[in-house]
């Protein structure tokens, strides 16, 4: 999928989690529900690091480009290390390792140990470089027409403010795990989820995705999994644009309303 259906599928897909947190009887705090949907709406962009022209790749200027292709060299160095007979032959590395479980898992528990042991410095820059992800995504729009500068500077007042929000009492700071030293350990769980939604979204189009790496599926290690063919369709068509976005804001509307108890 596209960058905007990717940050709206990972938004929605929070706004669900506070829903269920809910009819479950823990409530999430709003602090916590709004942050977590922006974070999860960035970190669906996140796996497209593999990817030189993705929107990540120009939401940092040259870092994030440089950084989309150290990746994209790496990822294909780890598929050709680990294919097995079965998997066919690449020239790059898109849709490999960063589009996994095993990444995503590991990306959220290095997020989430950064928040503990990195302080409040860390808390800010996991804000901020998901807030402007967020804005890329979900304001792609006006983002492409305004400087980048202008959206770094959205994203770190939006995260400065954000996060004093969340360290006031009963905000969410420490919410779901509340032991000494545990605060922000949460952040970790939207990234997870973004990821997995990307992913998700990707299995859903034409060539898949191979979610379940290093998991063999037959001969292939780096198995497509996917929906049957004719139920597929290709990134950035009608499908996705007159379906899936809609669909995606109807259902994050209506979780962030169940999540606040309006439903």
């Amino acid at each position: 999928m596209m960058g905007p259906a990717h940050s709206l599928s990972g938004a929605a897909a929070w706004l669900g989690v506070g829903a269920a947190a809910t009819a479950a009887g823990h409530t999430m705090p709003w602090p916590v529900l709004v942050v977590g949907a922006l974070i999860c709406a960035g970190a669906a962009l996140a796996p497209d690091l593999d990817h030189k022209s993705a929107t990540i790749s120009r939401a940092f200027g040259p870092v994030s480009k440089t950084l989309c292709e150290i990746v994209d060299k790496l990822s294909f160095a780890v598929y050709k290390a680990t294919k097995s007979k079965g998997d066919p032959r690449r020239t790059g590395g898109h849709r490999t390792l960063t589009h996994t479980w095993l990444w995503a898992v590991l990306v959220g528990a290095g997020c989430s140990a950064a928040a503990i042991f990195g302080g409040r410095w860390a808390v800010l820059g996991i804000l901020f470089v998901h807030l402007v992800l967020a804005v890329e995504g979900l304001l792609w729009r006006a983002a492409r027409v305004s400087s980048d500068v202008l959206v770094w500077l959205l994203g770190a007042t939006s995260a400065w403010i954000l996060a004093g929000v969340l360290d006031q009492p009963g905000n969410g700071a420490g919410w779901l795990f509340d032991a000494p030293g545990q605060e922000y350990m949460w952040l970790g769980l939207p990234i997870v989820l973004g990821a997995l939604v990307h992913d998700i979204g990707d299995a859903l189009t034409v060539s898949g995705c191979p979610i379940l790496w290093p998991i063999p599926i037959g001969r292939k290690r780096w198995y497509p999994i996917g929906p049957p063919k004719a139920m597929r369709f290709r990134a950035g068509s009608w499908v996705e644009m007159k379906v899936l976005m809609p669909a995606f804001m109807v259902l994050g509307g209506v979780g962030g309303a169940a999540a606040l108890n309006y439903i």
